[in-house]
């Protein structure tokens, strides 16, 4: 954890801002032919490095500006493409779900579909049906269904009259714009337009610190330039997925692996991918969860989990769990039994509730057993809390005085431990994007496919264009943070397959997809420099990734 007693050295850095046709690469004439686009079946290794980005109609025009912040690390401004008078404003429809256990949804069967607008037709609304297909991805894609749309219009306002006559007739709708779709087939005649920011750190050259920080504790929120400006950082983008409403957990809490300054502060839900930063540099793990609580001479109880609320289990991946222990993202899995430990890096006292919660010193002693949750976790120390029929099966362990072992493990894919040091960070995140030089999205794996929705979370998750963040690593052993802005006209967002498309332009050989949405934020100097999305400005986020400009240790 970044702490305020940890001080940092301020380099003095001229900044120098020059055009590159490419950011990384000796500069050269601009191109303007098409670039040769790598893709997955282009044979193995590294991708070719592209003058310009894999992103849109091959002919687009695009710019580079690189800003040196300190020898070996630079910020990399794109914008690419125009604006597209082809795309507008237009009412979406909630289809009607039909089974009583479902939900209204964006994507249906041609017949549904059809039903839909043959009945806003006859009330007055003449409205279309569209086949929306997906990029084929490793595990999802192809064609999702059917979605509904009604008018055309200039802005967004301008669709309120409509959206009140869908209301009339009996549906919902929302009023969307078409450069955000990201059909299939569409997006190589797209114009845009793009605006991204990529971080380029060169270990060969960056003599300062590439970590991870959460704030003053794990379950507040604050925003990536709250983290930044704390730290003393040159730069940082937003990190991986967290608790943002109260009903799923803590908020501010990691919903996945989090690793800090070598310390386990969080579980990962199930296999999905991470970030993991040390002193041999980034790479992309999959990583597994092993937990227990053992006292001399008796057998071991299952550790849930760390530093969250019993019961809850945002993006599920857990074990025994409700609905499914598999991962599902942005869902809350339940289970009426649980141990989870907490450490003091949680924040001031630990969650409350019925159960039992039992206090440890730092030398694993017992010194008190509460029959209800919620206190203080000693400095040093950590609590064992446990709900439904754990409870009984820790009271029987942890009696005051008994020496009790907490074992917080974190498995690499063949089964042995991450080896973890001063130095390492983990943060969570996920669909993978490129692995080996290839493209390899996981997002049925990771959870961004659901059964039972029509494929609406995965139509607007991972089909539509959205801001996203990106962490990667290129053949040459350079980490590469990326934001790309979306939900604006000026920025259209990317798709999860563009984002692929867009790390394997930029070199990366390994990518990963961190949080996005709201939350994507680029800071330099404590400053704000993409746009975020969100209305209210930049989203307070559960942890953030800092380049810092002394390293730890």
């Amino acid at each position: 954890m970044i702490t305020p007693n940890r001080r940092h050295r301020r380099a003095v850095i001229t900044a120098l801002a020059v055009s590159l046709p490419f950011a990384f690469i000796t500069p050269a004439g601009p191109s303007t032919a098409a670039p040769t686009v790598p893709t997955s079946d282009q044979g193995n290794g590294a991708p070719a490095l592209l003058s310009q980005l894999n992103l849109g109609a091959h002919d687009l025009p695009e710019t580079r500006n690189v800003t040196t912040l300190a020898p070996g690390l630079t910020r990399t401004t794109i914008t690419r493409g125009t604006p597209n008078q082809d795309f507008f404003w237009t009412a979406e429809v909630a289809i009607p779900a039909t089974t009583p256990d479902a939900t209204a949804s964006a994507l249906s069967t041609e017949a549904q579909a059809q039903a839909v607008a043959d009945k806003l037709s006859a009330a007055g609304v003449p409205a279309r049906v569209e086949p929306v297909q997906s990029p084929q991805l490793a595990d999802s894609g192809g064609d999702l269904g059917y979605r509904v749309r009604a008018g055309q219009f200039d802005s967004k306002a301008d669709g309120s009259a409509t959206v009140d006559q869908i209301k009339a007739a009996g549906y919902k709708a929302s009023v969307i714009y078409t450069g955000w779709d990201g059909d299939a087939g569409s997006s190589e005649n797209d114009r845009g337009p793009w605006n991204l920011q990529v971080l380029t750190i060169d270990p060969k050259e960056f003599r300062g610190d590439l970590t991870s920080s959460f704030g003053p504790n794990l379950e507040d929120r604050e925003t990536t330039s709250q983290l930044s400006t704390f730290a003393g950082a040159l730069t940082a983008v937003n990190g991986g997925f967290f608790v943002m409403d109260p009903a799923a957990g803590a908020p501010g809490d990691p919903a996945g692996a989090a690793v800090q300054d070598g310390k386990i502060l969080s579980e990962p839900v199930g296999d999905r991918p991470s970030l993991v930063l040390d002193k041999n540099g980034t790479s992309i793990q999959r990583l597994h969860w092993h937990g227990t609580v053992t006292a001399p001479g008796t057998a071991e109880l299952p550790l849930d989990g760390i530093n969250r609320v019993p019961g809850l289990i945002r993006n599920c991946g857990g074990t025994d769990d409700t609905p499914t222990n598999l991962p599902l993202h942005d869902l809350t899995c339940t289970d009426a039994d649980e141990i989870v430990t907490f450490t003091p890096e949680f924040g001031p006292t630990t969650p409350s509730g019925p159960g039992l919660e039992a206090v440890l010193d730092a030398h694993g002693t017992v010194t008190a057993v509460n029959h209800t949750r919620g206190t203080t976790v000693p400095a040093g120390g950590q609590t064992l809390q446990a709900i439904g029929a754990d409870a009984d099966k820790l009271a029987a362990l942890a009696v005051p005085g008994a020496k009790l072992k907490v074992a917080t493990d974190l498995l690499d894919e063949t089964g042995k431990d991450l080896k973890t040091g001063a130095t390492t960070d983990v943060i969570n995140g996920g669909p993978t994007l490129v692995e080996n030089g290839q493209l390899n999205i996981t997002a049925k794996r990771d959870g961004m496919v659901r059964s039972n929705d029509s494929n609406s979370f995965f139509y607007g998750w991972v089909h539509k264009r959205n801001p996203r963040t990106i962490a990667g690593v290129d053949a040459q052993g350079r980490t590469l943070l990326v934001t790309a802005d979306g939900r604006q006209t000026t920025s259209l967002g990317l798709s999860i397959k563009e984002s692929a498309d867009v790390a394997r332009s930029l070199g990366m050989v390994n990518a990963i997809n961190l949080d996005g949405g709201g939350s994507t934020a680029m800071v330099q100097d404590g400053q704000i420099v993409n746009s975020p999305s969100d209305a209210t400005g930049e989203r307070p986020v559960g942890d953030a990734l800092l380049v810092l400009p002394g390293r730890k240790g």
